[in-house]
């Protein structure tokens, strides 16, 4: 039977990640599996250092899991396969890639190679799928309160539609995509992507490729009207025809993408919340010297 570490967050999936991941023990019964809780590895170095280069890693979790993973090891050489299994509530990775939630782990190696940086007050991250910016951000905000204090199953969607109608104040901003400024009034929400989707479904950047050659990102702003005409369009962003409407989307691509509020908002990272923000950088992937 050949060795395979498993590699879960037991916070995945609204508290599941754990019983999700060891679903893999009647799926993959050829395999020797070890089970590896992430959230108590204090260094990746070692732990990928305790294991021969031939043992496969399944990363179990969602979206913030791979994100965790990918700046965990951000620096740390390894040799190991990483497969995915999702174990996550949202999923953005897995629906970019055409997949859905139950299938089998799959290698992603590839899709961890190269990412985009952002750089927010003065830290820098690698980004998987993108960086939400303004309402999307607020509604990660929003969610982390209605956590602390139940274990249901946070609504994004309506915590947006009340943010958009009543609580969500929209600002100006400044998107400067290499070198060239651009500047919206009234904007809603002003994402970076690496990958199409975020937001658990949103098809924010439906053009967008991860692995595009060029490595280039998009950014979208949508921006301009009221708020009931904003919630009238909103709904569309989920099968990414938001970019129809060409008088209050705009949609612009590049390798280095700067997005300045005239307000502090909450920003999220592939679902993982910074308050007060008032700027972001984000910088496409550099492939690396062959």
């Amino acid at each position: 039977m050949k060795e395979t570490i498993v590699l879960y967050n037991p916070l995945s999936g609204n508290g599941r990640g754990e019983s999700e991941a060891k679903t893999l023990s009647e799926r993959l019964s050829d395999a020797a599996l070890t089970f590896v809780d992430m959230t108590k590895l204090e260094s990746y170095a070692d732990f990928f250092a305790s294991l021969s280069p031939e043992t496969p890693v399944i990363l179990c979790g969602g979206d913030g899991t791979i994100n965790r993973f990918v700046n965990d090891t951000d620096g740390v050489s390894y040799e190991n396969e990483i497969l995915y299994f999702a174990t996550g509530s949202g999923n953005d990775f897995l629906h970019d890639l055409g997949k859905e939630k139950g299938c089998d782990p799959f290698p992603i190696g590839k899709y961890l190679k190269d990412l985009p940086t952002v750089t927010v007050c003065g830290k820098t991250y690698r980004v998987l799928n993108g960086v939400g910016y303004g309402i999307d951000g607020y509604c990660c905000e929003v969610g982390d309160k209605q956590r602390e204090t139940s274990d249901k199953p946070v609504n994004y969607a309506g915590i947006a539609i009340k943010g958009l109608l009543f609580h969500f104040k929209p600002v100006n901003a400044t998107v400067t995509v290499d070198g060239k400024a651009h500047t919206f009034r009234k904007v809603w929400i002003a994402p970076t992507m690496n990958g199409r989707f975020y937001g658990g479904g949103m098809n924010a950047a439906p053009s967008q490729d991860r692995l595009n050659e060029a490595r280039t990102i998009t950014n979208v702003v949508m921006f301009g009207k009221g708020r009931l005409h904003t919630l009238a369009v909103f709904p569309s962003i989920f099968k990414g025809e938001h970019v129809k409407h060409e008088d209050m989307v705009s949609v612009l691509s590049g390798k280095e993408i700067t997005v300045a509020f005239d307000r502090p908002t909450a920003l999220q990272i592939d679902g993982e919340t910074i308050l007060n923000v008032s700027e972001y950088t984000m910088r496409a992937g550099v492939p690396a010297a062959v």
